[in-house]
C-alpha cells in the first residue's frame, strides 16, 4: 500500500520510513479516521506477550538503524506499520512501559460498551445511577492515568479532584433529570444517561488539564521545539477534546433508547425482560466501534495557530525569540 511522503525520510542510500509520524496524512479528516480506527482497534487487546514484545523489539531495532533498510529485519513495509500501531497500542508512547490493560485506546469501545450499555439498562433506581455512574468515571479516571504524560504526568491530587467532580456532577445531574424525567415521556428517562455522561466530561477534562488552563499549552515550531506556551490555545485544545468527547458517546446513548422505546412500545420483549441489557449493550458496541474513531477524527492531534492570533504577551514572546514563525503549533490531546 502507498505510503503518504510526510511519514518517509529521504537518506543518501534509500528511503527511510518515520515510524513516529502516523501512516496516514492527518491534514484529511480520512486521514485521521483511518489512523484512529487503527489505534482502537478492539482486536489489540487479544495480542499475545510474544506478538507484543515482537514488535517493541521491531520498533525499537528500527529506530536505532543507521539507514531503516528493511531488508536486514527481513520485514515488509506493511509488516513494519502492523507492529508500529501494535506497539503503540500497548506501550507509553513517553515511558514505554507497557500499559494497563483497560487504559489502552485499543479497550476503550469493549469498556465503553459495557458500561454504557449498564449505564442505559439500569437508569431508573437512584442505587443503579450512582453506581453506574461511579463506575464509569473510575474507567475514566483509569485511561486518564493510563495514557498521562510521561514528560508532565498527572498528578496524584489532579486526578482525586477530577475523578471526584466528574463522578459528583454525573450523579447530581443523573439523579435531578430522573426526578425531572418522571413527569414526562418514557424517552426522556432513557436520555438522561446521556446527559450525566456530558456533564461529567465538562467537569472532568478541564479538571484533568487544569495546569494548561493555568500556564498555557506547549506550542511548537513545524520542527517540534517549544517555543512557548498558551492559555488561549488550550482553551481551545480543551474545548475540542470535551465536545469530541460527548458526541463520542451521543449515538449509542441516542440510538439505544430510542430502539428501547420502540421494542417498548410494540411489546416486543414483554416475553423477553432479560434480553433488553444484551440488545443495549449490542447497539452500544455497534455504534461506538464507529462513533470512538470518528469523533477522535473530528479534530487534528496538531494544530496550527497564526502567532497574530496568540495573547499579546505571548505573542510578543514568541516573536522575541523567533521572529521568523508566522505559524506555530500545540497538541490537542485526545
Amino acid at each position: 500500500m502507498p505510503v503518504p511522503t510526510e511519514s518517509l525520510e529521504e537518506t543518501p542510500s534509500m528511503r527511510r520510513i518515520n515510524i513516529d509520524r502516523p501512516y496516514w496524512d492527518q491534514s484529511t479528516y480520512r486521514g485521521r479516521a483511518l489512523h484512529f480506527l487503527t489505534v482502537t482497534n478492539p482486536l489489540n487487546i487479544f495480542a499475545t506477550k510474544k506478538e507484543l514484545e515482537r514488535a517493541r523489539e521491531v520498533v525499537k531495532k528500527y529506530r536505532e538503524s543507521d539507514d531503516g533498510d528493511l531488508e536486514k529485519f527481513e520485514i515488509a513495509e506493511k509488516e513494519l506499520w502492523r507492529h508500529k500501531y501494535l506497539y503503540d497500542s500497548a506501550f507509553h508512547p513517553d515511558t514505554g512501559e507497557k500499559m494497563l490493560l483497560i487504559g489502552r485506546m485499543s479497550a476503550q469501545v469493549p469498556m465503553n460498551m459495557l458500561i454504557t450499555g449498564c449505564m442505559m439498562t439500569f437508569y431508573k433506581s437512584t442505587p443503579a445511577v450512582i453506581f453506574w455512574q461511579w463506575i464509569n468515571q473510575s474507567f475514566n479516571a483509569i485511561v486518564n492515568y493510563t495514557n498521562r504524560s510521561g514528560s508532565n504526568p498527572i498528578s496524584t491530587e489532579t486526578l482525586t479532584r477530577s475523578y471526584v467532580g466528574a463522578t459528583g456532577g454525573a450523579v447530581i445531574t443523573a439523579l435531578s433529570l430522573n426526578r425531572l424525567a418522571q413527569h414526562g415521556p418514557p424517552l426522556a428517562g432513557r436520555l438522561v444517561p446521556l446527559a450525566a455522561v456530558a456533564a461529567a466530561n465538562c467537569v472532568n477534562i478541564p479538571l484533568m488539564r487544569i495546569t494548561e488552563l493555568q500556564n498555557g499549552i506547549e506550542l511548537q515550531n513545524a520542527e517540534g521545539t517549544k517555543v512557548g506556551q498558551s492559555k488561549r490555545a488550550a482553551k481551545q485544545a480543551i474545548m475540542s477534546v470535551t465536545l469530541s468527547r460527548i458526541l463520542m458517546a451521543s449515538p449509542s446513548m441516542i440510538i439505544a433508547p430510542i430502539v428501547m422505546n420502540y421494542l417498548d412500545r410494540k411489546q416486543l420483549l414483554r416475553n423477553m425482560k432479560w434480553a433488553a441489557g444484551p440488545i443495549q449493550v449490542l447497539i452500544c458496541g455497534v455504534c461506538l466501534t464507529f462513533a470512538t474513531p470518528l469523533c477522535c477524527a473530528l479534530f487534528a492531534q496538531r494544530v496550527p495557530i497564526p502567532v497574530q492570533h496568540l495573547e499579546p504577551e505571548v505573542r510578543d514572546k514568541v516573536l522575541a525569540s523567533h521572529p521568523e514563525l508566522d505559524t506555530v503549533y500545540y497538541n490537542k490531546g485526545l
